[in-house]
């Protein structure tokens, strides 16, 4: 896994490319200058699909899927696919949904939606454009091999009652939905997914790109990828 992190963290820079790359001359076939997220928290942060990112410390490890959130500029409501777990040597640990929150561009900090605030805002639409445009997030240390729902959303017909909190485990990769509400609609920029464990906070990075920046990401994936891959086998 340290492996895997090390490859990805220049990747993940990726999503802060500066207005400069994208008028490189497209002849030029070196990638371009990249900027890594700054956390302000001691994290790794990695990439392991285009719209799934996942940052860990020592203590606990979380990933997004923002695909549709990338989808839905503009858009009120922000759904984001969640994984998280504790690492080993870890206790277990009750999360609760107030050890959540969304950082946006601008600055500004969202909690977690509340359950009746959710049912009213009847995401039916929502939730189903998610079905067709979700990505896989099967992506955890290998020691959490347990299947965990996390639970702090479910309709009133939903037979699944909705919970407050979930007790994570080194063995069990916890899934579920979270649902924000954005004043003003999600922004193109730079966002945070702020987890708070007992003893830190991990902050998952994901960009909300722009239509240049997909396609500069798109052209250059492979290219920054290698450029890491050959960097590690030197250093090791």
């Amino acid at each position: 896994m340290r492996d895997m992190s090390l490859l990805s963290l220049a990747l993940v820079a990726l999503m802060t490319m500066q207005p400069s790359a994208a008028r490189d001359n497209a002849a030029v076939q070196e990638a371009p200058k990249v900027k890594i997220p700054e956390a302000g928290v001691p994290q790794i942060m990695t990439i392991e699909g285009t719209y799934v990112r996942a940052a860990y410390n020592n203590e606990g490890y979380a990933i997004i899927g923002y695909k549709l959130a990338n989808m839905s500029v503009g858009e009120e409501w922000m759904l984001l696919e969640f994984g998280t777990t504790v690492l080993d040597g870890v206790r277990n640990y009750t999360l609760t949904r107030e050890a959540l929150s969304l950082e946006t561009p601008d600055g500004k900090t969202i909690p977690l939606a509340g359950v009746e605030e959710y049912r009213s805002a009847n995401l039916g639409a929502l939730q189903n454009r998610e079905r067709v445009v979700r990505d896989s997030i099967n992506y955890f240390p290998p020691r959490a091999s347990q299947a965990c729902r996390i639970g702090f959303f479910s309709e009133l017909a939903n037979r699944a009652r909705a919970y407050d909190q979930v007790e994570l485990s080194n063995t069990r990769g916890c899934v579920g939905r979270l649902f924000f509400r954005v004043p003003g609609g999600i922004a193109y920029g730079q966002h945070w997914l702020n987890v708070k464990f007992e003893k830190s906070v991990v902050r998952v990075p994901f960009r909300i790109l722009t239509k240049d920046e997909e396609k500069l990401l798109s052209k250059n994936y492979g290219n920054i990828r290698k450029q890491v891959q050959d960097a590690f086998k030197k250093k090791s």
